[in-house]
């Protein structure tokens, strides 16, 4: 509970904006006193529930008034309320200066050596007591091998005590906070890892430099640090990706959430344990930052703690130039439900504060934009005292007995340990809300002239000799000048109090962080027969694949091993697709269960949610639904617990409108399946321009690690879900695999004997279509993929009937193909004598005459595979390129090219050439 204030800095407070244009200022007066009257005699709780009284009496009366949003420009912990600092503040002080040393060296040392290489120094140079006090305070490491299972369903596991070492334990061991650091702050990561000793000089030589570091080129030695946080190229270093702006702070949401699925699914127990995300204020500005904040208080996710670095300064210059970031944040944060702790100054102003009894301080910073507050950081005591403490004479007095250099030391929040301790405890002990920290910090903080808080900051890679030796002076480092201009790496001697109270304050906490991990169970596959024989044995029957997948989704949630593992995933389109069948069976997660009869209670396929629902359905938001998948999809190496997500999604929705995050989920190394329904341009008919998708395998082309397949029938598709189950769950591999569906219904055949093989490699020869009289002019090959496969099978058969010999293959891959070519094509480059013939290569030798190729998306999908062809023979492509339209599937094929007719055309054209 907050002490009782003085009736002055009350009074200070309540006279922060003061009424303009006041018709009775008695009066005003006489209100102002009774409340200061109430306060004091009362305390705050009495005063905040007359505030809440009188406002309900205004809306009653339609007054038209509702409180700000936005709080004073001052700390939200007040100095009474601040708990004990509970470590050595001189030690801590020392450790974040040294962290700011070998960060700075580098990155300077990079650019010193190689100009182009780039990198950060500013943006950690304002966030680093953030960082440290974290570090050594509240992010818990994991520190035990084998997942906790949660509690017995109906029973709620115990909570950790308030203690930040506790919280989360049971018996010793804990599952690990979760960090999502802010990525332009990577170096001062490193540097901490340098100090810990994970990291040797040698690497930190080789930051941004990964492909010359002894390590790649020899196979062992020095390793390069990439540029930002990146999985898959430190695996064993970092867990999330945040480079991208705007996709960590979403994906800690999602992260969060999902922690709590899967504790009330009873498959793991997430209590006591923290998410935590260290962002930038220019961030906020992405729109995944802000998509996502009604969710976290609408779940009341209290394991949620935000730190918005706001050093007032994005790229190019202010983020808020004309306002305040701190001010509109809080009432963004406020307004969607988050606790809201302002950390604005640090301890050195609380005496200043003490001393104002007329509130000029609260004034003075309530009308000083975050432009002036940006020059305010670029200068020194001296500009300071006059510009600032000399906007008026109560201001001035408060000034006087400071020196210059004590004005120009006066600390912001973000860079006061105690304060930052302060905060950071509040957070991780409120309940029901998630929590945002706002800390005012200076961006470049302590490299002086040459860089702090200047326009040009973020991009300052290198320093001064001067510059270089001041910034040595600011935080009293054992460097001699020599060392200091050298730009020499510091790490104290093992038996200093530096060393021994880092080591142990981290072993306290679970040991080193970031640490990826992936040791987990392997889940055992179900046989194919036992879910998608139906599929895979169809006899002619007339399905949808996407009829088919939802079906098979259903009979392998029913597999007792990998049946609770799974997670199915939709945005709002669960109808659309066919899942509603799904409610009753295994339910939608809600964390509060359903408190309402829905209006179908009685149909078969009614609405259902539960606590332990399975189904996340997540909405109409696209960037939702792939940040829980990327949750699902990384669980292995977050919780040590192997999980399946099946994300299904119109396939114009996914690659090209959350691509990024798809990206980011793939440098996670991320394991499941996203499923892309009503896919092609054609087979969506009516729908028109923005629903057609026909690019989304060009782009997932593009990702290393994403598997994509186009499956024409469902066996097809049975064959490739069968082996993603095995390589992800099983052989535990760093893939995901991207399938697209049709809601097309035709006729499915067996999946041909032997040729499951060959399915995953790309394409099988799916069947010959001679001339009756068994005689044929000419030959043809055509392929196809997906919805248009059905249209080159009866353009095969317009041929036959004219005495053309068509051979049909069925491409479930053009990317895979395309992927086995370029490999080829690599060995042999280099000079590697069995190089390989590529596969696709291998699968046409045999045929002869014209190649035509036709699919549901544009020409560069096929196209891809050109170069891999057998020499000599003609190859045509046919696609959708261009805008689609809203007209019948037979129209829209027409219209693009690609109906069996104009593929019989393109391949007596080609036959014409030949």
């Amino acid at each position: 509970m907050n002490a009782p204030i003085s009736t002055d800095q009350m009074r200070a407070l309540l006279i922060d904006t003061p009424l303009s244009h006041d018709p009775d200022p008695a009066e005003t007066a006489e209100w102002r006193d009774a409340f200061l009257a109430l306060a004091q005699t009362h305390g705050p709780q009495r005063a905040r529930q007359m505030l809440v009284e009188l406002a309900r009496l205004a809306r009653q009366q339609r007054i038209g008034w509702q409180p700000e949003l936005a709080t004073p420009y001052v700390n939200t912990i007040a100095v009474e309320d601040q708990p004990p600092f509970p470590g050595d503040l001189a030690v801590e002080e020392r450790l974040a200066s040294l962290m700011r040393w070998n960060a700075l060296a580098m990155v300077a040392k990079a650019n010193q050596a190689y100009g182009e290489l780039g990198g950060h120094i500013a943006s950690y140079a304002s966030a680093a007591d953030l960082f440290e006090t974290g570090f050594n305070h509240f992010f818990h490491a994991r520190s035990d091998t084998e997942p906790r299972r949660a509690a017995p369903s109906g029973e709620r596991p115990p909570r950790g005590g308030s203690d930040p070492h506790e919280v989360g334990k049971r018996g010793g061991q804990h599952l690990g906070d979760l960090v999502f650091f802010q990525p332009h702050s990577a170096p001062g990561v490193y540097a901490r890892a340098y100090l810990e000793g994970r990291l040797g000089e040698e690497d930190l030589k080789h930051y941004r430099q990964e492909l010359t570091a002894p390590a790649f080129t020899q196979g062992s030695g020095a390793r390069g640090l990439s540029s930002y946080p990146h999985p898959y190229l430190m695996p064993d270093f970092w867990q999330f990706p945040t480079g991208s702006m705007g996709i960590g702070p979403i994906s800690s949401i999602y992260h969060a959430r999902f922690m709590r699925y899967l504790t009330h699914r009873n498959l793991l127990d997430c209590e006591g344990r923290k998410v935590w995300g260290v962002f930038g204020d220019g961030e906020m500005d992405e729109p995944e930052s802000m998509s996502a904040l009604t969710l976290a208080a609408r779940e009341k996710l209290d394991n949620l703690v935000w730190v918005v670095n706001c050093n007032l300064q994005r790229l190019d210059g202010p983020v808020r130039g004309n306002g305040r970031i701190i001010d509109e944040l809080e009432k963004l944060f406020a307004g969607a439900g988050w606790n809201v702790i302002k950390l604005v100054w640090g301890s050195d102003w609380d005496g200043l504060f003490a001393r104002d009894a007329s509130g000029a301080l609260a004034r003075a910073f309530a009308n000083t934009v975050d432009g002036q507050m940006q020059t305010f950081a670029a200068k020194d005591g001296r500009f300071n005292r006059d510009n600032f403490f000399g906007q008026n004479p109560e201001l001035a007095r408060l000034a006087e007995g400071m020196t210059d250099e004590q004005i120009d030391r006066l600390k912001r929040g973000g860079h006061d340990l105690v304060k930052i301790h302060a905060a950071y405890a509040a957070a991780a002990a409120h309940k029901g809300q998630p929590t945002v920290i706002l800390a005012h910090t200076k961006k470049g903080y302590g490299m002086g002239s040459a860089a702090q808080g200047k326009m040009t900051t973020h991009s300052h890679k290198k320093m001064g000799d001067v510059d270089l030796i001041e910034f040595r002076d600011r935080f009293s480092l054992p460097l001699t000048d020599a060392q200091a201009i050298a730009m020499d790496f510091y790490r104290p001697p093992e038996d200093s109090a530096e060393m021994q109270y880092l080591r142990s304050h981290r072993a306290a906490l679970g040991g080193a962080m970031p640490r990826r991990e992936t040791a987990c169970e392997v889940v055992p596959k179900p046989d194919i027969t036992s879910y998608a024989q139906f599929a895979t044995a169809a006899a002619g029957k007339e399905m949808s694949t996407t009829m088919a997948f939802v079906r098979m989704l259903g009979n392998l949630m029913k597999d007792k091993a990998l049946g609770p593992r799974i997670v199915p995933i939709v945005a709002d389109e669960a109808r659309t697709f066919g899942m509603a069948n799904l409610f009753k069976q295994v339910g939608i997660y809600s964390s509060v269960g359903q408190r309402y009869a829905p209006e179908d209670i009685g149909s078969v396929l009614s609405y259902r949610e539960a606590t332990d629902g399975q189904i996340l359905e997540e909405g109409i938001s696209e960037a939702g639904a792939i940040a829980s998948w990327t949750a699902a999809a990384t669980s292995y190496s977050v919780h040590g617990l192997a999980m399946l997500p099946f994300y299904i999604y119109y396939s114009m929705f996914g690659f090209q409108r959350v691509g990024d995050a798809i990206w980011a989920a793939a440098d996670q190394r991320a394991r499941g399946f996203l499923l892309g329904a009503t896919s092609g341009r054609t087979t969506l008919g009516g729908e028109g321009l923005q629903h057609q998708d026909g690019s989304s395998h060009l782009v997932a082309a593009t990702i290393p690690n994403c598997k994509a397949y186009d499956p024409a029938y469902a066996g097809e598709m049975a064959v490739i879900v069968d082996a993603g189950i095995r390589e992800m769950m099983v052989e535990q591999k760093d893939v995901f695999y991207y399938v697209t569906l049709m809601n097309e219904n035709y006729a499915q055949p067996d999946v041909p004997q032997g040729a499951e093989a060959d399915i995953l490699r790309g394409c099988y020869r799916f069947g010959v279509y001679a001339p009756a009289s068994g005689k044929a002019k000419k030959t043809v090959t055509l392929m196809g993929s997906g919805a248009i496969l059905t249209e080159v099978v009866k353009a095969a058969q317009l041929l036959a009937d004219e005495g053309i010999e068509a051979e049909v293959f069925s491409v479930t891959s053009w990317s895979e193909l395309a992927r086995d070519g370029m490999v080829c094509e690599k060995r042999t480059l280099v000079g590697e004598k069995d190089a390989g013939v590529p596969f696709i290569t291998r699968q046409l030798g045999a045929g002869t005459g014209p190649i035509v190729a036709a699919t549901d998306y544009v020409r560069a999908v096929p196209e891809s595979v050109r170069a891999f062809l057998p020499e000599g023979r003609r190859y045509l492509t046919l696609g959708t390129d261009g805008f689609g339209r809203s007209d019948t599937r037979a129209a829209l094929r027409e219209f693009f090219g690609v109906d069996a007719a104009s593929i019989a055309r393109a391949a007596r054209h080609s036959l014409q050439l030949t």
